[in-house]
């Protein structure tokens, strides 16, 4: 009788032992993987709006989950260990921001955790889902389709100065697709009939080299390549672009809060705080081959008259008059 009791109590308290940690793991705090190209200070804004954006789905960052950084600081060959290495920690999902770089890095990582990504360029082309429609595989996300707005852009800056025919493009030679982008920048140029300098810049020494060269090219107007580098460095552009007097258009409203002149595209901030929302979804269960890749749904012209006085530029009437901001 006594050893039948022992027993009973030893397979109790074994099958407890057993129970306790699928418990535990059950209920523990899931942890979003951030991976970036970027740089954690010029991010904040960014993560405030992807915080939100977990936020109206029901998830506090230190309250029910957790989130894991890895900043690659602009040196894009650092982002396929990083990825690897939030992999390695068991993300439950891995959030990919700050160009295709980053996407291409988590999808090679991992066949198998979520992944939410950020881009500017379109994932179809990059490989990174099969439609936008019905993505497929591991992955899904927000795209700005910021590197497709570059003719638009062109025509902007031509409607600006439109006797400028020698545009500088500053360009970043530590993206992995810098070519090609330089590549529909320069048709664009051309069907205007305007002639592409480009300047390549991947540090910050290199920046200010570039202006000097596109002086030295007798640039009259300039535009900036996507690149979350340059956009860890807008104050940098801007004072450049004020010291030498050229109007330089922008990919992104952030540059000219700073004090840009020019920028169109869609809003990072909105995209961030979609990728909260998606991040959300999917840690309550949804798959990402079932969520439809997003794109903006609205294009922001943003207009700085400050920095127009600064170079001695009058904005046109039939800017201002399209201009969804204008700072004074």
């Amino acid at each position: 009788m006594l050893d039948r009791r022992l027993f009973v109590e030893t397979a109790a308290a074994s099958l407890l032992a057993l129970a306790l940690p699928a418990r535990a793991q059950k209920s523990a705090t899931p942890v979003i993987g951030f991976l970036s190209s970027g740089t954690a200070v010029p991010w904040a804004p960014y993560l405030t709006s992807f915080r939100q954006g977990l936020n109206e789905v029901g998830y506090t960052e230190g309250k029910n989950i957790a989130i894991e950084f890895r900043w690659a600081d602009g040196q894009y060959d650092r982002l396929p260990a990083l990825a690897a290495d939030l992999v390695r920690s068991r993300v439950a999902v891995l959030v990919s921001t700050g160009g295709p770089g980053s996407a291409r890095a988590a999808k090679a990582a991992t066949s198998t955790i979520p992944i939410v990504f950020t881009t500017g360029s379109d994932p179809v082309e990059y490989g990174l889902v099969a439609s936008l429609g019905h993505p497929g595989g591991n992955a899904t996300g927000i795209t700005m389709f910021t590197v497709d707005l570059v003719a638009k852009r062109m025509e902007l800056l031509h409607e600006l100065v439109p006797k400028a025919t020698e545009i500088g493009l500053i360009s970043n030679p530590n993206d992995p697709y810098v070519d090609s982008r330089i590549n529909r920048i320069r048709e664009a140029a051309h069907l205007l009939g305007q002639h592409l300098h480009v300047v390549r810049a991947g540090t910050v020494e290199d920046i200010d080299a570039a202006f000097v060269s596109l002086q030295q090219a007798r640039a009259e107007a300039v535009i900036i390549g996507t690149d979350s580098f340059f956009n860890a460095r807008r104050d940098q552009f801007v004072a450049l672009a004020t010291r030498y007097a050229l109007p330089m258009m922008f990919d992104l409203r952030e540059f000219v809060t700073a004090g840009g002149l020019l920028s169109y595209g869609g809003s990072l901030t909105e995209t961030y705080r979609l990728a909260g929302t998606y991040t959300g979804k999917i840690l309550k269960g949804a798959q990402p081959s079932d969520l439809p890749v997003l794109q903006p749904t609205k294009f922001e012209l943003v207009v700085n008259l400050k920095a127009a006085r600064a170079i001695g530029l009058t904005i046109p009437q039939s800017i201002l008059s399209r201009a969804d901001e204008v700072i004074e």
